[in-house]
């Protein structure tokens, strides 16, 4: 009994989904231009800074190629998580291609689901 206790507690802890699948579906709503998919993925602090990069790909449609995100590291309620892939915004005659392995991201557990919070400083 001990141990189905200690089992759930631990299958609890984690949340639900996981850290790179938070960061997966922020950028799939950004592709997407669903900027309330984008906060729905996003932790409290990051909200308006999800807005400012929703308006900031304003006059373009954008593109993910590749993607695949996993997590690196992080403990407890917080996690790096590395992506791989393309971000392509296409401004028309132009295709501006944006490296996503050029930034970690960062995950919190909040409210008991995993949520993109920002770009990983380390």
């Amino acid at each position: 009994m001990i141990g189905v206790a200690l089992v759930l507690s631990g299958c609890a802890s984690q949340g639900k989904g996981s850290a790179a699948q938070a960061v997966v579906n922020y950028l799939k709503a950004l592709a997407a231009r669903d900027l309330n998919g984008m906060i729905a993925a996003s932790c409290a602090d990051w909200e308006a800074d999800a807005r400012t990069e929703y308006d900031s790909f304003t006059a373009v449609t954008l593109e993910l190629k590749d993607l695949q995100c996993q997590q690196v590291g992080g403990e407890g309620d917080s996690a790096k998580v590395t992506c791989s892939g393309s971000l392509i915004a296409n401004y028309g005659a132009e295709d501006l291609v944006i490296d996503i392995a050029d930034r970690p991201f960062r995950a919190v557990l909040q409210a008991g689901e995993w949520r993109m919070c920002g770009y990983s400083q380390e």
